[in-house]
Order: C-alpha cells, then structure tokens, then sequence
C-alpha cells in the first residue's frame, strides 16, 4: 500500500474517532455560578484596600463562618484579626483583643462613630450558613445579633458596606478612599450571591423520622408547643417565628439574655457596655437564630455568654428568660401560667435532638462538597482540594457534634473512615476520585444510622 493511501487512511481513522473527543462539551458557562465564584474571591481575598482583613477573616469557611476562642487560638500572631495589636492606628477603641481572645466578641459601634470609647457593644461573630432561609421578615431583612446590622436598606448585599467602614479601616478616622474603598455595586451584587449559595436553601421537614431514643424524645418536646415550646419562635428549627401576635418569619424577641448573672465577658472587670439590641436607640430585642447549625456554631447567644448547647438549651428554664419580655408573654398563653419548664433529662434530650441534626446538616454539606469535587467543571487542583478540605472540616464538625453528646457511636466510626477517606482524596496522589466517591458512601451509612430513610429528602441534600 501507497505512503499516500496510508497518510489517507490514517486522517479518516482520526476523523472516525473525533467524535468521540468532542462530543462530551462542558456545559456553557451559568452566569449564576460565575457570580458566586466571584462573590468567594471577594469574600476570603479583598481587603478593599484596608487594614489586611477580609470578610473570611471573621467568617472562615473552616470554622463554619463564625469564630470561636479555640480557632482564633489556632492563628498565628500576625493574622488580620490580630490587628489592633501590632497596628498603632488602632491600638485603642477598635477592638478588646482580651476579648476577643478569650471570649470570641468582635467590637461594634453600630455605625456611630462619634464616641468610640463609651458607645459600643461586644457581641460574637453569627455564621453566615443558610441566610437564604433565615433573614426574611415583614419588615424587611433581620441581619446581625440585633437585626438591624446592615446599613442602608438593610439588605445581605448592603452587609459589606458597613462591615468595612467598621472592621476594614487603617485608622480610627474611617474615611473612605483613604483609610479603605467601599465596595462596588459589582462586587456587593457578587458577595450577596456568595452568602446566599452557602448552607442549606430549606429548613428540615419535622418532625424527621430520627433512630436514637434521646435525640426521638427531643424532637417530641421541641415540637410541643405546651411543653418545649421551641417550634414557636424556631419553627422547624429554623429561624422564623410562628409566635402569636407575631408575623411569620424571622422575629426579634427581649429573651432576657441581657439580664444573665455572671457574664463570663463581665467577670473579667472589662468594659462591657450593655447591648440594648434592635434599633438607635435599642429595644432590647435581638434577632432569632437558626437551630439547625447551631450545635456547632456555639458559643451562643448575641453575647457568647453560654458555651454549650445543653447550656444554650437551658438558658429558657432559667430565672433570666422566665422573666424577660418573652418569656412572660409565653406564660400568658399557657392555660397553666407557665413559660418553659424542663427537668435536667429533657434539657438533654432537646440539645440531643439539636446535636443530631447539625450532624445531618454536616453530612449533607459534606456530601455536597464532595459531589462538586467530582463534577467536571470543577478542573482547577487548587479549587478541588479546597472543596474535598472543606468537606472533611464538615466530617470533623459531625463527629464532635455527636461525639460531644455521646451519640450514634457506630455512626461516629463511619464519619471518621469519611474523614480519613476525604483527606486522602485532597492530598493523594493516586486514586483521589475513588477516596471522594467511598468517603460519600461512608457518610451515606452514618446518615442512614441516624435517620430513616423517609419520604423527603430534606437531610440528603
């Protein structure tokens, strides 16, 4: 056969197999997805030109976006966090390094700047997960401890205005185009599109059809609403209220937390101003949390005054809450006179409930982060093993969760092979797809030990 033939034959056999390399297209780029993506460039990157911090200096993604005294322990000295203790410009009146250090609080001056040594509050840092589910109101958006933390319209896009007039600036001064540059419209369009993608998009249908005797028994009292009476401020344990004489959605209540003896912050003989709330001045009100992150986003309240959720949980028997504003008025609609009423064992039972699913929401996440790894747009090294990160920090997160309340032991050990399994796909060589799909299937039987399986798929992603 001819040279030329050859040459012929050999171009047809290229044009037959052709195909089969392009016929797979990814798919045309989602104008949605690429605003997220710049929206996380922005969130954990830009400084907009101010002291070093970024939005994911407060809100790290490997912290479920909240700060905690045992993470900022884990940073070196000289993290943005950090800066008003090497920073001369704001060595006063900028934040309580303290504090922060031993109690997690971040200063706030509410966006009035004119007294800064007397007129501020010290709250803690509220995660960011699920914001889609959990900001709406009659009113308008509830951002912030109080509610009222956005500026402007009050809008998730607004956020970051006055998060960097407060935490982002060189100088006391905080004058904008010299100390820090305001975000642009592009940028707040693309940080908003960033908040909402993370977390859940609903709040779990309950009550779940739960496996373990404890965490069952919790969710019974939870749903009471003559007995636990938590469902009526966190419906479906979420963020919105069901209360009467209240609008749905997310409410802002006077829970007393203010009126805590022996404030862990205010045992230390710092300034502690007292926090009034929603509002200039405020009303006493702060803003209703979501429950379902909340085993694991501690410690609680707006003030951090309370480290665990068995603590968190019993908070509304107590004298503080019975007698507040709230709690009066549930004593007014039970046909008892009685607010909350819980013995030791059901206050158990409640974080129980509570603890179990924040470790489904865990697996969810992580299982969802570990499909995003897997997908073919998802081609950068880099942008894969942050996700396959991200996922065994969410394995790690369910595992103490659990761990802490002596809960699902069998299901702990397959959360740890999930763990163990995630890790070697970020950091593997070879057989990184593998690891990710077994560490998926780990989390599927941990999953399917603490739930059964039912007719929704609210707790599967």
């Amino acid at each position: 056969m001819s040279t030329a033939r050859l040459a012929a034959l050999a171009g047809l056999a290229g044009l037959a197999v052709l195909p089969s390399c392009v016929s797979d297209p990814l798919p045309p780029p989602d104008p949605q997805a690429e605003l997220v993506a710049r929206g996380e460039q922005i969130f954990f990157n830009e400084t907009f030109g101010g002291n070093g911090r970024t939005c994911g200096t407060c809100h790290p993604a490997e912290n479920d976006f909240t700060l905690d005294p045992a993470f900022i322990a884990s940073l070196p000295g000289d993290d943005p966090l950090f800066v008003a203790e090497f920073d001369p410009n704001l060595a006063a009146n900028f934040e309580n390094p303290r504090l922060m250090r031993e109690f997690g609080l971040i200063l706030e001056n509410l966006g009035d700047f004119d007294d800064l040594e007397r007129r501020f509050v010290l709250r803690g840092v509220p995660h960011t997960l699920a914001l889609a589910t959990s900001i709406g109101s009659p009113a308008g958006p509830r951002l912030g401890w109080s509610g009222d933390g956005s500026p402007g319209d009050g809008s998730l896009r607004s956020f970051a205005t006055g998060a960097v007039r407060q935490h982002f600036t060189k100088t006391l001064n905080r004058v904008p185009g010299v100390d820090f540059r305001l975000p642009t419209d592009e940028e707040l369009d693309a940080l908003e599109a960033f908040q909402f993608s993370l977390g859940r998009r609903r709040d779990p249908p309950l009550p779940l059809p739960l496996r373990g005797t404890v965490p069952r028994r919790g969710q019974e009292i939870f749903l009471d609403d003559s007995l636990g009476k938590c469902n009526l401020c966190h419906a479906n344990a979420g963020a919105n209220s069901r209360f009467p004489g209240q609008p749905p959605g997310n409410g802002n209540f006077d829970t007393g937390v203010e009126a805590l003896p022996d404030q862990p912050a205010d045992l230390t003989g710092e300034e502690v101003p007292p926090d009034d709330g929603f509002g200039r001045p405020g009303d006493g009100t702060f803003n209703t949390p979501p429950l379902v992150e909340s085993a694991d986003t501690g410690p609680f309240f707006h003030n951090n005054s309370i480290e665990t959720i068995e603590g968190a949980v019993a908070f509304y028997d107590g004298e503080a809450f019975n007698q507040s504003p709230a709690g009066r008025t549930l004593a007014s609609l039970d046909p008892e006179g009685a607010s909350i009423e819980l013995d030791g064992t059901q206050i158990v039972a409640i974080a129980a409930f509570l603890r179990v699913i924040n470790g489904l929401e865990n697996i969810r996440g992580a299982v969802a982060l570990l499909q995003d790894s897997l997908e073919r747009r998802q081609r950068g090294p880099s942008r894969i093993a942050a996700l396959r990160g991200r996922a065994a920090a969410e394995i790690g997160d369910a595992i103490r969760v659990l761990g802490g309340g002596g809960l699902h032991p069998e299901a702990v050990l397959d959360l740890e092979r999930a763990r163990r399994l995630a890790e070697r796909a970020r950091k593997a060589i070879f057989g990184r797809e593998w690891s990710a799909r077994q560490a998926i299937r780990a989390l599927e039987q941990a999953r399917d030990q603490l739930v059964e399986p039912g007719p929704t798929d609210a707790v599967r992603g």
